[in-house]
């Protein structure tokens, strides 16, 4: 937690028992389903948690926003954040039955009521509508998007417009020139904000809806 606490000052006491609660959950739900890989266990709070709460050194979520993580494997960003924005639902999506169960227990645990997971391909879940879909190492830029416009609301209560804010690293502009010239993006450099090297070629990218 310590690396949490440099960043994230004003943590509230209950995030921080939540956020602490975290890495005994996470290494429990492990050992039973591998959710997260064995060797990065121990870089839980730097390489998955920080990871999920650099959104809120851009963007902040008002009250009553409606959030879904697609392909969310463990739970990651979405547990994360839902701790850090009470009010706001968070619809935590994956095609594997497994990790769901990991998802919804970890919730249950810290009694996150503001967190539903739910066993479901990204691309057959269009039931529900939201302000924002977000994605940590799901697939491509231009398949997130695709994804996403079917299941963002037309309405929008935030600041920013509703649309997609997907975590990336790596080859990120090629990865970019796979969405068509009309799209309106901005690419957040998350080194700005972190002095790990971890977060050398990490970036937050917000596609319009």
């Amino acid at each position: 937690m310590e690396i949490i606490n440099k960043y994230f000052q004003d943590l509230t006491p209950l995030q921080q028992e939540r956020l602490t609660l975290l890495q005994p959950l996470y290494k429990e739900w492990n050992q039973q389903i591998n959710v997260i890989s064995r060797k990065d266990i121990d870089n839980l709070y730097e390489r998955h948690i920080l990871h999920a709460l650099s959104l809120l050194k851009f963007f902040s979520f008002k009250p009553g926003s409606r959030v879904v993580d697609l392909g969310t494997g463990g739970g990651i960003p979405g547990i994360p954040l839902a701790i850090m924005f009470p009010e706001v639902e968070f619809v935590l999506i994956d095609g594997r039955g497994k990790k769901i169960k990991v998802v919804n227990e970890i919730a249950s645990a810290l009694d996150l009521k503001n967190v539903v997971g739910k066993h479901q391909r990204a691309e057959e879940f269009k039931k529900e509508k939201f302000d924002f879909v977000i994605a940590r190492g799901v697939t491509t830029i231009d398949k997130l998007v695709y994804w996403s416009r079917k299941l963002l609301k037309d309405k929008h209560i935030n600041v920013i417009p509703n649309g997609l804010l997907a975590y990336k690293g790596g080859r990120l502009k090629e990865e970019l020139k796979l969405l068509p010239r009309h799209e309106y993006t901005e690419t957040y450099a998350i080194k700005d904000c972190f002095d790990e090297p971890f977060f050398e070629e990490k970036y937050l990218v917000y596609v319009q809806g």
